[in-house]
């Protein structure tokens, strides 16, 4: 059975065969395809995962190639990583919205719109040869923004396409453990959008956290955010919001970072696939401090801002989106039910949205596919945020079946970072200028 990995030559594609290699036979898959566009990153991941394969026997096969329509066909599973644009687009994303006043986060606000309105058309050329070459696939979307990108992709695909985060489950899992609550039993109130969501309800035990300043603080998101706003809120928001509640300080700490998050991916990527094509370095060595380092320094700017401290690095703890991606994989390949937070098409259970939004949610999968689970109504305080944002994304997907200038100005300045239409059109005329993929806006 072929699992294909669209963006095969990404930094994080060895996590997600790692996590394989260590399930592969629960999974069924004996065959990974990467595709990419790019040789040679193809091929510096290519030695990374024979490198952590060479001492597993049975590992799955892999295969490379630049050719999608070769690495789509017959596959059973497709997951879909692709960055258009690659690292140098998403400095772009973030210095023209430095340059702007706002903030160039690369999935929120100006950055995460221009990355979405070069991405969705590509997203949906996946989706079109999925469709055609391997229709039963399903199919598990990292590319970001992901909600966004997975309501794109639904239109051609349905609910076979399901969009995934491991910013939910690492939350859970943190505010799980501080309340000593089982996993398998507890029942979690999340929801919103990707980069948008929040706990609001672990049984009736949240009220106790969220009164306990000195348990709440020694989680991630009480360090963040701090004790007393998350009294206040009532629930504890995704990291990504540190974003939307502090904006200006956030912005302030970017512009006096020496160099963006893009800036240092940029960097630290160049040196790591640098080493993977030397032949004298263990390419799973060069791989790993490349990983550790990108970890450490996740949102450095937003912790150093809140006091937050270093940011916790537990690599004995569940693993993050490759992990989802193959907890998803299983509970559809073996039927075994598991109960995950995913990006799928709301369906009534959020009813501040239409039926068709993809949403971030609690869904029990198993082989048919994402079913949403009930969970309580969103607080009130987070439903003005959840349709704005959600407002923005459809202006992208107008934009983008319109190849309409003045949709894409009206998406960008519908998002809540932004607001201002002369900026909007500042902006989205600046990205037209920086991106050639966004000549179809007219």
């Amino acid at each position: 059975m072929r699992l294909t990995i669209l963006g095969g030559g990404g930094f994080r594609v060895p996590l997600v065969y790692r996590a394989l290699l260590a399930d592969h036979r629960r999974t069924g898959i004996t065959e990974v395809a990467l595709h990419d566009v790019d040789e040679a990153r193809l091929s510096g991941i290519g030695r990374v995962l024979a490198a952590q394969a060479r001492d597993v026997p049975d590992a799955p096969g892999v295969i490379t190639t630049t050719d999608l329509g070769e690495a789509v066909a017959g596959a059973a599973f497709v997951f879909s990583a692709i960055r258009v644009g690659g690292l140098p687009g998403r400095v772009l994303d973030e210095r023209v919205a430095l340059g702007a006043g706002v903030l160039g986060q690369e999935t929120v606000g100006a950055g995460g719109i221009s990355y979405a309105l070069r991405t969705v058309p590509v997203a949906r050329r996946v989706a079109e040869t999925v469709a055609r070459l391997a229709p039963q696939a399903w199919v598990i979307n990292f590319t970001n923004p992901a909600g966004l990108v997975t309501e794109a992709m639904a239109g051609l695909l349905g609910d076979r396409v399901i969009g995934i985060c491991d910013s939910p489950s690492g939350l859970v899992d943190r505010v799980l453990r501080v309340l000593g609550a089982d996993p398998a039993t507890a029942h979690v109130d999340y929801a919103g959008l990707n980069h948008l969501g929040w706990l609001y309800g672990v049984d009736d035990l949240l009220p106790g956290l969220l009164g306990d300043p000195a348990r709440l603080e020694s989680i991630e998101e009480g360090k963040l955010f701090g004790a007393d706003r998350l009294r206040e809120l009532g629930a504890i928001p995704n990291e990504y919001l540190h974003y939307y509640y502090d904006p200006a300080g956030t912005l302030a700490a970017i512009r006096d970072a020496p160099r963006t998050r893009g800036e240092f991916l940029l960097d630290q990527q160049h040196r790591c696939y640098d080493s993977l094509s030397d032949p004298a370095r263990d390419p799973l060595d060069a791989w790993l401090a490349a990983w550790r380092e990108r970890e450490a320094t996740y949102m450095a700017e937003n912790r150093e801002l809140a006091g937050a401290g270093e940011r916790e690095h537990d690599e004995s703890r569940p693993a993050g989106y490759e992990g989802v991606a193959l907890a998803v994989m299983r509970a559809l390949a073996r039927d075994e039910p598991a109960r995950l937070i995913l990006n799928v098409r709301n369906r009534g259970t959020l009813g501040v949205l239409d039926d068709d939004a993809v949403v971030e949610i609690p869904c029990t999968v198993d082989a048919r596919g994402a079913v949403p689970d009930t969970i309580a109504p969103l607080p009130e305080h987070a439903v003005p945020l959840v349709r704005a944002v959600k407002a923005a994304e459809r202006g992208v997907l107008e934009a983008v079946a319109t190849g309409s200038r003045d949709a894409a100005v009206r998406a960008m300045a519908a998002h809540p970072l932004v607001g201002d239409p002369k900026i909007a059109a500042e902006l989205i005329d600046s990205y037209r200028a920086a991106f050639p993929e966004l000549d179809y806006l007219r």
